[in-house]
């Protein structure tokens, strides 16, 4: 049987909200089998539980927000994408404050943070979601367009193309493609740092976000060039960190997916919309797990190793 996972032990970090710039502990917990991953506001005077699913994302505004009654957190898709990468079902997320911290921009502390309480397997099976036709959304025409979809595939794999028109991204890869049984999430995805531009800090600050943001956990650029003194972690970090983002927004469907994703310039809120979109169309989808662990797709057998 493919098994469900979650820590041998509760791990612990500190750091600042991206956009609040407010510093926030991080507890992660274990779990029991089929709990989910379950987001825990402890600095409320009553703890409120927000359990991941696609229709619990309130917002997508610069990032993936996920909310009950009053109660949210944002930026959760980093640490998300380290849960998909690594095939974390339950999790309890202990957090004092809205936002998950930023650590250095990418999924790779996250990563360390898990690893290091080690991964359990559990006597339950797994549960995929497994795409049976093709599902897509669209938006604009022309120049505007862009889209993400999902079609039916023995595994995962996720392929994307931004088009920032700026000289610093343009000189870079465009286009990647990522498949969780032959490639290493550790290794070729989870390095890779979010990005923004000096354009558009002042105007986020003036709003209130990307007031913990910096040259330490984000790549930042001016009109023509990086401005971060070490440069780039990947020769295609850009495009990296879109499937990072991606992998973490998908994974708030609660369960892991068992398709082929593709996306054309989409973020955040096309992500959650082709869950949703998914999610209605009953007969684009079946839930399945796997006696014998045989016959599930590379990528999903072995805990995997860090780095």
């Amino acid at each position: 049987m493919l098994q469900q996972r979650t820590l041998k032990t509760l791990t612990r970090a500190v750091g600042v909200g991206l956009h609040s710039g407010q510093r926030v502990e991080l507890t992660l917990r274990p779990a029991q089998p089929d709990t989910g991953i379950v987001f825990r506001r402890v600095d409320l005077p009553q703890p409120v539980d927000i359990p991941i699913a696609a229709v619990a994302v309130t917002d997508t505004r610069l990032a993936s927000t996920i909310g009950t009654g009053n109660a949210k957190v944002h930026t959760v898709e980093h640490l998300m994408s380290a849960c998909a990468g690594l095939g974390i079902d339950n999790l309890y997320v202990d957090i004092t404050a809205e936002e998950v911290p930023i650590l250095d921009g990418s999924s790779a502390s996250f990563v360390f943070l898990l690893q290091s309480a080690g991964i359990e397997l559990q006597n339950a099976p797994r549960r995929f979601i497994r795409v049976t036709r093709p599902v897509e959304v669209r938006q604009g025409e022309g120049a505007a367009a862009k889209w993400a979809r999902l079609t039916p595939y023995h595994g995962y794999k996720l392929s994307f193309e931004i088009d920032f028109d700026h000289p610093a991204v343009d000189s870079t890869g465009q286009r990647v493609e990522f498949d969780l049984g032959a490639g290493n999430y550790s290794r070729d995805i989870a390095r890779a740092r979010t990005f923004g531009f000096t354009r558009d800090v002042e105007m986020m600050r003036s709003n209130g976000l990307a007031l913990g943001g910096g040259l330490d956990n984000a790549i930042v650029m001016d009109d023509y060039k990086v401005l971060n003194a070490d440069g780039l972690r990947y020769d295609d970090e850009f495009v990296k960190h879109k499937i990072l983002d991606a992998m973490g927004d998908l994974y708030l469907l609660g369960k892991p997916l068992l398709a082929a994703y593709s996306a054309f310039r989409s973020g955040h809120a096309m992500n959650n919309l082709l869950l949703r979109e998914l999610l209605a169309q009953r007969d684009a989808w079946e839930e399945v797990t796997f006696e014998d662990e045989r016959l599930a797709p590379s990528g999903f057998l072995q805990p995997v190793r860090a780095w």
